[in-house]
């Protein structure tokens, strides 16, 4: 492949992810299959991270804006195309897996600070306030990471006084599934009313505490397989880009025997990250009551 038909190709893949990028989604029919799943997984990770705002087409325009500049650079350096569009591919995976990690480390933050609210809702249901006066004061004497999402809800509630309508948007907001249990039982406490909001309060914060410890020790002895499996995984990429900065040794692997290798290297090491990773996980929670 000629240079100028490969940095064609480059700035071509650039103006579609643009172009496609500037596109409303709302407007579009509704997708049934793996792309929208995987949209909606996207969506849901943005929402999560407090980026509720930004399309979830986004985060894919961004993943091909960056392996074209990467494998450009690469390029640019070594002149050799197979490496250039490696890592260019390698670095377009980097967007949608910060984003996913980013997202698993607020809800494991989330699931550690809701016993702490439980806490408070209990203590000022205790000191006479209802139930959504005592949602709203979370906004001011709650957990940190939770006092935001309360202070929409605060805001919500004075403008509409819907205790419901709110709710829902607490819930979509907080895109958390140990959020959407309690909003869910607060909201079935009020309909049907009692006189067992106390306890039920107390054992649902005994239940999260527990159910909190118990996944901390386990994350923390699984870790170090979690963290190794990333390292195998990065660590030849890391080495192929370092040497392909070099012409000399780029120019080794843009052959059809540096393309076998390539290949092979990579559904070896991909392999063996599913492996450790399924060998390494754990039940996550799910979004069952949106």
């Amino acid at each position: 492949m000629s240079g100028g038909a490969f940095l064609g190709l480059l700035a071509g893949l650039g103006l579609l992810a643009i172009w496609w990028s500037l596109w409303e989604q709302e407007g579009r029919p509704e997708r049934e299959g793996p792309l929208q799943r995987r949209l909606e997984r996207i969506r849901e990770d943005l929402l999560v991270v407090g980026l509720a705002s930004v399309p979830p087409i986004a985060v894919p325009a961004l993943s091909v804006g960056l392996g074209l500049v990467a494998a450009a650079i690469l390029w640019a350096v070594s002149t050799a195309v197979v490496p250039a569009l490696t890592i260019g591919s390698v670095a377009a995976v980097l967007p949608p897996v910060i984003l996913r990690g980013a997202a698993r480390r607020r809800t494991t933050a989330l699931r550690e600070v809701w016993p702490e609210a439980v806490d408070h809702i209990h203590s000022a249901i205790r000191a006479g306030l209802s139930l959504p006066e005592s949602l709203v004061q979370l906004s001011r004497k709650g957990p940190e990471q939770l006092r935001p999402a309360f202070h929409e809800f605060s805001l919500d509630y004075q403008a509409t006084g819907d205790f419901a309508v709110c709710l829902d948007r607490l819930k979509h907001r907080l895109a958390d599934p140990v959020g959407d249990r309690i909003v869910e039982a607060l909201r079935i406490t009020r309909d049907v009313g009692g006189t067992d909001l106390g306890g039920l309060l107390r054992t649902l914060s005994a239940f999260l505490r527990e159910d909190a410890r118990t996944r901390a020790e386990l994350e923390a002895r699984q870790s170090w397989t979690v963290n190794a499996a990333r390292l195998a995984l990065a660590a030849p990429w890391i080495v192929l880009a370092l040497m392909s900065t070099r012409p000399e040794a780029a120019q080794a692997y843009d052959s059809p025997a540096g393309v076998a290798m390539i290949l092979a290297g990579a559904g070896i090491s991909l392999l063996a990250y599913r492996v450790m990773i399924l060998i390494a996980r754990l039940p996550q929670d799910e979004r069952v009551l949106r």
